[in-house]
């Protein structure tokens, strides 16, 4: 009983409604809206510390420890959580911002804007930097 209840509380963090959508075609990034394109993370490496914490306590339940999208909630999830390691690779500070202030539609990707401060968001995005 206690783990039903525990994994309706990780699954209902993960999938908050969400407001944007993903790609439709495989390997490629949509485009960033203008409100976030161009944006870089205004702190340096040294933030991914505080935001390992962030992420352990917000994202790995979906995302995993090491950001590949294979979190203990993840197997619920259809389509599967992000491999963030993978997308860091290939994504700007501006796209991964924009994701986690916005969430992605269609997913259990949850907008994080309002519940996380934009320290905290971008404490994130130094933090998926260090995922490999």
């Amino acid at each position: 009983m206690m783990f039903a209840f525990v994994s309706m509380i990780v699954l209902s963090a993960c999938g908050a409604g969400p407001s944007s959508t993903i790609s439709t075609t495989p390997g490629v990034l949509p485009a960033v809206p203008p409100d976030y394109a161009g944006k870089s993370n205004p702190f340096g490496s040294d933030a991914a510390v505080a935001g390992a914490v962030v992420f352990k306590t917000n994202c790995a339940a979906c995302h995993g420890d090491n950001g590949l999208g294979d979190g203990p909630a993840s197997q619920a999830l259809d389509p599967r959580p992000a491999n963030l390691a993978a997308l860091n690779q290939k994504a700007g500070d501006d796209y991964l911002y924009w994701r986690i202030n916005t969430g992605v539609t269609s997913t259990a990707m949850p907008a994080w804007k309002g519940v996380l401060g934009d320290e905290q968001i971008w404490e994130l995005v130094a933090f998926i930097r260090t995922l490999k």
